[in-house]
């Protein structure tokens, strides 16, 4: 389930200032030598792997990055002011290709990593730096190396950062589609879902976007083959956390909790790695009749087990319908995301 997300830009570095053809002007000096300064160099491109970044989200409304030009010299042999370096931020795991020959040129892997994508121009000499024995007066300077531009498609290949995972007709498809531009197939009908689909969901107060997964529907026996539910898990355990919906509308009276165990068996027969995820529950279709009741039921039932309460577990409830809940459970996921990559951040110190 990887994702292949795409953006093409164009770079292009600083050019180099000119260099400045300047001669002494001195009082009771009538013949000067020359004294014109060179040229300041142009800034580089250079390219950031961040922690931060988790998509090329914001490569598709940017196109163009450029750095700035070294400023001419000046006399009285001052060097023009180098161009500021450009520092463009990327996510772990971003391949950098040449859009025009289709040649790779940096594959980065890790957060941290730098590379000078397109490097500025030098700065051009000015004639201060001509002056011989046998030509005392030099009337010209060197221009500033011009700018390097490159048009580059950058390719991104991660994990989602969020499963969505649920009993069929749990809302999945519903929910991806109402926070992503998203559009999978939705039918009142089981395993509407044949394959995962993934949705870029950028929260609309602002901030970094994400991934999320819809994984196809699972049943009772997936971790053994049974429904769609073994070609995927695999898969979500590869997700940094999980959205585990529960259609209130299913909610069994005596048995509030029987489909969200059903699911929660599945992922731990599977791998451990899945049962100690953190999760969202995410009770769906509160728009319906008796969803109050319902999703009451459920909460107090969660709540009387204290091994079910845990800080790994959040609930929330939200109709995708009517939008109801969207906002607290982005807000939610923004929050299980932080916390994550602080966790990913000690790890590595």
């Amino acid at each position: 389930m990887k994702f292949i997300d795409e953006a093409n830009i164009t770079v292009e570095s600083g050019k180099g200032g000119s260099g400045c053809v300047s001669f002494r002007r001195e009082k009771f000096i009538p013949k000067g030598g020359p004294d014109g300064g060179s040229g300041g160099r142009g800034g580089d491109i250079i390219l950031v792997t961040s922690s931060r970044k988790r998509t090329l989200y914001d490569f598709n409304y940017k196109k163009f990055f450029k750095a700035q030009n070294g400023s001419g010299g000046e006399g009285n042999q001052r060097t023009g002011k180098d161009g500021d370096d450009l520092i463009v931020e990327i996510p772990p795991g971003t391949l950098i290709v040449n859009a025009d020959t289709g040649e790779p040129i940096k594959d980065f892997v890790n957060p941290d990593e730098t590379f000078v994508l397109a490097k500025g121009g030098r700065g051009g000499q000015g004639n201060t730096h001509f002056k011989t024995s046998t030509h005392q007066t030099p009337r010209f300077a060197q221009p500033g190396e011009p700018a390097e531009t490159l048009n580059i498609r950058l390719e991104l290949k991660l994990i989602a950062d969020v499963g969505l995972v649920g009993l069929p007709n749990a809302g999945k498809s519903t929910l991806i589609s109402a926070i992503s531009s998203a559009r999978p197939k939705i039918g009142a009908y089981p395993f509407t879902t044949l394959i995962p689909n993934l949705g870029v969901v950028k929260p609309r107060w602002g901030g970094e976007a994400f991934l999320v997964a819809d994984i196809p529907g699972l049943i009772e026996g997936a971790h053994a083959g049974a429904g769609l539910g073994i070609q995927f898990l695999r898969h979500v355990e590869r997700t940094r956390f999980l959205v585990h919906l529960i259609d209130v509308s299913a909610i069994d009276p005596d048995d509030p909790l029987k489909d969200y165990e059903t699911i929660n068996h599945e992922l731990a027969m599977y791998s451990e790695l899945l049962s100690q995820k953190p999760q969202i529950v995410v009770l769906s279709k509160m728009d319906l009749t008796g969803a109050e009741e319902a999703a009451d039921r459920f909460q107090k039932a969660i709540g009387s087990h204290p091994a079910k309460r845990s800080p790994k577990r959040s609930l929330v409830r939200i109709s995708a319908v009517t939008g109801s809940g969207i906002d607290d459970l982005l807000s939610t996921i923004v929050s299980f995301l932080d916390a994550a990559d602080e966790n990913r951040q000690e790890n590595e110190f």
